[in-house]
């Protein structure tokens, strides 16, 4: 073989080994990219999972005791004439803290008033009055809507506004959604859109704020109290076991509170009223 064919062999094995070589880098691009759209996959997969599993947290599929609406605007949630102990809990619809503890121990709440092991008396209110747009008026139209609600649907409206929390500073809660919300579970009445609408039930509202901020000195939500004393946000109200190990040790009250019995909507007395003051988290 000449010098000049063994140059040009010599050229062509190396070009052929170049060209090998570039196949085989693309493929390992080829295949790295593929891995990486698989692991994002996998990761929105993941994420979609944890996302609905957040917002499904506070979904109770059991038994609930029965709800009767108070005269100072209190939702009462127990059974009828039991002997328990007394839980209230003060909340704001838009508080982020009062979602988590909804989510984590709003299960264990409804599970003991339905076994008749708690009474439980629940009172929205309008913690972010002073706050600015968009973070006041979501607060206020969802306290405004819960109270529009009637009580043998309060409890599952309760938990489908908490379910749809807008995200903090951002806005939500419209009237459209808080009426269809009611579509949903069946109480979507002309009355109900009335009322949610024109904010009917506002001096209700701020009869209730007024009760919880300055006769029980409630300074942020949530704040709970068992038979009169505040409960621990991080190490009670945020763990379930916690939680039913205090109601479960706490002393049984005489009777369920009456209707009748409660204060009126002035919100200046409530039977209720000489509750322990607490400081939650907002």
């Amino acid at each position: 073989m000449s010098k000049a064919a063994r140059q040009r062999s010599a050229r062509e094995r190396l070009a052929e080994e170049r060209k090998r070589q570039a196949q085989k880098q693309q493929r390992m691009r080829a295949l790295t990219i593929a891995i990486s759209a698989l692991a994002i996959v996998a990761l929105a997969v993941i994420l979609t999972v944890y996302l609905v599993n957040r917002n499904n947290r506070n979904t109770y599929s059991g038994a609930i005791a029965p709800a009767t609406r108070l005269a100072d605007g209190g939702i009462l949630m127990g059974k009828p004439g039991v002997k328990a102990p007394k839980l209230e809990m003060f909340e704001d619809f838009q508080c982020p803290i009062c979602h988590e503890m909804e989510s984590t121990s709003g299960n264990t709440v409804k599970k003991l008033a339905a076994e008749g092991k708690v009474n439980v008396i629940y009172y929205p209110f309008w913690l972010f009055k002073q706050q600015s747009e968009p973070i006041r008026g979501n607060s206020q139209r969802a306290a405004n809507a819960a109270l529009c609600a009637p009580a043998d649907k309060w409890v599952q409206y309760h938990d489908m506004i908490y379910k749809n929390q807008p995200a903090e500073g951002s806005n939500g809660f419209s009237n459209k959604d808080l009426i269809g919300w009611a579509n949903k579970l069946g109480f979507d009445t002309p009355a109900f859109e009335q009322c949610v609408k024109g904010l009917q039930k506002q001096s209700q509202v701020d009869a209730m704020t007024t009760y919880a901020e300055q006769t029980r000195q409630v300074s942020g939500t949530p704040t709970v109290f068992l038979d009169g004393q505040s409960l621990d946000l991080t190490n009670v109200l945020l763990k379930p076991s916690a939680l039913e190990k205090a109601v479960l040790a706490a002393k049984p009250v005489d009777a369920t509170p009456s209707p009748a019995a409660s204060a009126t909507p002035s919100g200046s007395v409530s039977p209720s009223a000489s509750a322990t003051p607490s400081k939650p988290a907002k």
